[in-house]
């Protein structure tokens, strides 16, 4: 594997970027941001804050080299996407240097702990700055799946043995160990938490986003609440309807999974018999998900589904509310709240994380749920799940209040023409 260098350049200011050209090589070319001469976006790169790659590489007396945090960081998160879908695993090591680096013999005891961390490492592993100045890292890539003693404790163990023997007592006293296995091991357990610290785009995003997300829930606390008083007499109507025509509660609330994996009670008006067997809808997601549910028959312009057509659970008054999608309208309470927006991809029941595979799990990381979104105006039941996970991930990625603006605009023809509706 080959590493750039970075040589000072009078035109850019003696910045450079770094971009991967094949599985491992490295090459340097002229700065870029994350738009492309005529503004527009380009497509190959991960959707990062707009800022140029500072100094590529640090170098030790021992000439071992790591990343700066910008080129550490981007490449990172294009592991992570590559993981996702190979169905592999790599192992992040977070070695926090800060007290050692500030002692009196800070640069010695830093250029022995990096000596050590690439002795440990293969050719193959990527190590770097993932906090310049305070946080080293390494990306274990290809970790294989075993039983038993597991990849990082072995990893762990070999790092530790190569450090104590460079380093005095003292001075690994000051250093911090982390471990970060992607997939989380947590994936099977709970599908819907994250270990942050395998995502730092999508904190650097926010961030640099702060101002558009303030307007943002502006919009979705003026927007809801108007809703809310303008739809009060059509509220109280849909209640009475609900009331008198089927025995049990107004108002149906169910667990669903929020941004970043947060649970929160998810409002509807109920549009099902009380009594009825949850499994027949779980078993449909499995299968839908899969790419199994409602296979259209031959010569027919039927598609999949992502809901159950003629679902013997629902309600007269249900299959109107829900054709019309008056069935959401308690959720403007949970925009309120602030656990789903205006716009944004639907949220998932807890029971569906579990049959996503990791890239689908994008949809939840990346965005908070709306009531809209962009799959919902573009097909909404009608589209297979798939389609719909790179809808709400194109929503995501390239975000903006006009894509808001366009999608809630949008939404009343959606909904009054019951397109896709089920």
């Amino acid at each position: 594997m080959r590493r750039a260098v970075s040589k000072p350049n009078s035109r850019a200011h003696g910045v450079l970027r770094v971009t991967l050209s094949g599985p491992h090589e490295l090459k340097m070319i002229k700065p870029l941001t994350s738009k492309s001469r005529n503004g527009r976006k380009n497509a190959h790169l991960p959707a990062t804050p707009n800022f140029a790659l500072r100094e590529t590489i640090f170098s030790n007396s021992d000439g071992n080299r790591v990343f700066a945090e910008d080129a550490f960081r981007r490449i990172l998160c294009w592991e992570r996407k590559r993981v996702e879908r190979s169905d592999r695993s790599f192992l992040l090591m977070l070695v926090d240097v800060e007290s050692l680096f500030q002692a009196n013999d800070g640069e010695e005891a830093l250029s022995k702990t990096v000596s050590a961390l690439c002795e440990a490492m293969r050719e193959t592993d990527i190590s770097g700055w993932y906090k310049q100045g305070a946080i080293l890292g390494v990306i274990f890539i290809e970790i294989p799946k075993a039983r038993g003693t597991t990849p990082k404790d072995l990893i762990r163990d070999k790092v530790m043995r190569t450090v104590r023997a460079r380093l005095d007592a003292e001075q690994v006293k000051q250093l911090r160990f982390s471990f970060h296995l992607f997939p989380e091991d947590s994936i099977q357990t709970d599908p819907g938490r994250i270990d942050v610290n395998l995502y730092p785009d999508l904190f650097d995003r926010n961030k640099a986003q702060r101002w558009s997300r303030f307007v943002k829930r502006t919009m979705d606390v003026v927007g809801s609440a108007l809703a809310l008083a303008f739809c009060s007499p059509l509220l109280v109507l849909i209640a009475i309807a609900i009331k008198l025509t089927s025995k049990g509660p107004i108002l149906f609330t169910q667990e669903r999974v929020g941004w970043r994996g947060a649970r929160f009670r998810f409002l509807k008006f109920r549009s099902m018999k009380c009594a009825n067997d949850p499994s027949i809808h779980r078993e449909y997601v499995r299968r839908f998900i899969a790419g199994q549910a409602d296979s259209a028959a031959p010569g027919t312009n039927q598609k999949v589904l992502y809901k159950i057509q003629d679902d013997p659970r629902v309600t007269r008054v249900g299959k109107f509310l829900r054709r019309t999608s008056l069935d959401e309208l308690p959720q403007f309470i949970n925009v309120l709240r602030g656990e789903m927006s205006l716009v944004g991809p639907r949220p998932p029941i807890p029971y569906e994380l579990e049959a996503y595979q990791i890239w689908h799990r994008g949809r939840v990381l990346e965005a908070k749920p709306g009531i809209t979104g962009l799959w919902q105006v573009s097909g909404r039941s009608r589209l297979k799940f798939e389609d719909m996970v790179r809808l709400d991930l194109q929503y995501a990625r390239t975000w903006s209040l006009w894509s808001d603006i366009k999608i809630l605009l949008q939404t009343p023809r959606a909904a009054l023409f019951c397109e896709g509706a089920y």
